[in-house]
């Protein structure tokens, strides 16, 4: 069965707690605190497989989570990070936010990697003897893990080909793919055969060769939602050039000018690019004209004022063939690159809650600082830029954190210990 949409749950793993001990041997009367921290929770990861050609295995799976951190032991031992999550995609995935549709990643881009980064582990906590200083030997506290990113997104499947077969149905699509390349695709005389894509793989010459997908067949109102096509459109997206199949047989009574303009408007109302996209017709049925060659010479001269080529061809019998499938391969190193769509997801302002769980406990000069807020905040927020450090400090004072610590007695230099984020108190 071919899937070429899905709706999926990411959750990577939480970190682990950092651990509260102590360090304890023979004739050591007082060891320091010697707790290990938390490991990281495991991030999960998409990755383009070229063995796979559909999303039909998130049918059947739709959460998928990454393993938490294990927490800290003792003797400074940390706990193991959360093992990585790898979920493995058909290469030209696309990575949508299921709230917004915005594109997130697309798994197509030609670099190598194919490999990216959906859902991040959260961090772990310290343990207690990352709070031990000359004043406070004996910290008897240590820092929760944060969780990790949670999101639900969309996969979107738009298949990888530098050729797209469009036309109406029973054009004889199916069976130029079957004869250009080693596709099988399901042929009979009939509407609406083909049910699904098909992608084959046309050799050309020596180490030379070109991808192409047979799209299933359009009718007038496909991008409305019409018939089959309308669900397929989005496959002939990527494809450099576009060969539009058309019955100029006559033998179904339709005419080959009006078909053509049919598909070419339903392309454009899907898209306009896409109707814009470099064509090359085949004329195809041409062994079976019951009126000479009128029709198709009329045909030829109407796309010849479009500076459209039309190439006669006959997929039965291979009649043309070889000269259209030259034709595109001369003309595809002329276009661009298949398209790689560009990443749009602005992530929206955290939902952070309430910032009235947030629990202040002091220990000597230290003020111990957490809470659900505190943890989903610090999630968002990257220690190491400066821009980021300021909307920290400007959501704790706007979150009347400062006055809570104020009104219960803080001092400046004091230590404002938030998760594994410590701070000295200055008014």
């Amino acid at each position: 069965m071919f899937i070429d949409t899905a709706k999926i749950t990411l959750r990577a793993g939480r970190g682990g707690n950092g651990a509260v001990s102590f360090h304890r041997e023979k004739y050591v009367a007082a060891g320091g605190p010697d707790g290990g921290d938390g490991g990281r929770g495991g991030h999960i990861y998409l990755v383009t497989d070229s063995g796979l050609s559909t999303l039909m295995d998130f049918r059947y799976r739709r959460r998928y989570e990454a393993t938490d951190g294990q927490n800290g032991g003792t003797k400074g031992c940390s706990g193991r990070g959360g093992g990585d999550l790898t979920v493995r995609v058909p290469p030209g995935t696309l990575l949508r936010d299921a709230a917004t549709g915005a594109i997130i990643h697309d798994m197509s881009a030609d670099d190598g990697s194919g490999r990216y980064l959906a859902a991040r582990g959260g961090r772990g906590g310290w343990g207690n003897r990352h709070f031990a200083t000359a004043t406070r030997q004996c910290p008897r506290f240590a820092k929760a893990g944060l969780p990790g990113e949670e999101r639900d997104v969309v996969l979107e499947l738009k298949l990888l080909a530098d050729v797209g077969l469009v036309g109406f149905p029973n054009a004889g699509k199916s069976t130029l793919l079957s004869v250009v390349s080693a596709a099988r695709p399901k042929i009979a005389g009939y509407p609406f055969t083909t049910l699904t894509p098909n992608l084959g793989v046309v050799r050309v010459g020596e180490g030379s060769a070109f991808v192409m997908a047979d799209i299933p067949g359009l009718i007038e109102g496909a991008a409305g939602g019409a018939g089959l096509g309308h669900e397929f459109l989005r496959h002939v997206d990527r494809c450099r050039l576009l060969v539009h199949v058309v019955d100029v047989s006559g033998m179904e009574g339709r005419d080959p000018a009006e078909d053509f303009d049919a598909v070419c408007a339903e392309l454009r109302a899907y898209s306009a690019s896409l109707a814009e996209r470099p064509q090359i017709v085949a004329a195809n049925k041409c062994d079976l004209l019951q009126d000479g060659d009128g029709p198709l010479r009329a045909f030829t001269e109407r796309l010849a004022a479009l500076d459209i080529p039309v190439f006669p061809i006959s997929g039965a019998t291979r009649f043309g063939v070889d000269a259209l499938v030259a034709a595109v391969a001369a003309r595809l190193p002329t276009l661009p690159p298949v398209t790689v769509y560009e990443d749009e997801y602005v992530p929206p302002p955290p939902d952070l809650g309430s910032p009235d769980e947030v629990t202040i406990r002091r220990e000597d000069h230290t003020w111990l600082v957490e809470g659900a807020w505190l943890a989903r905040l610090l999630g968002n927020v990257n220690l190491s830029d400066y821009e980021s450090r300021m909307y920290f400090d400007r959501m704790l004072r706007g979150a009347g954190l400062f006055s809570r610590l104020e009104a219960q007695g803080i001092a400046e230099g004091d230590i404002v210990s938030i998760y594994d984020c410590e701070f000295e108190y200055v008014k």
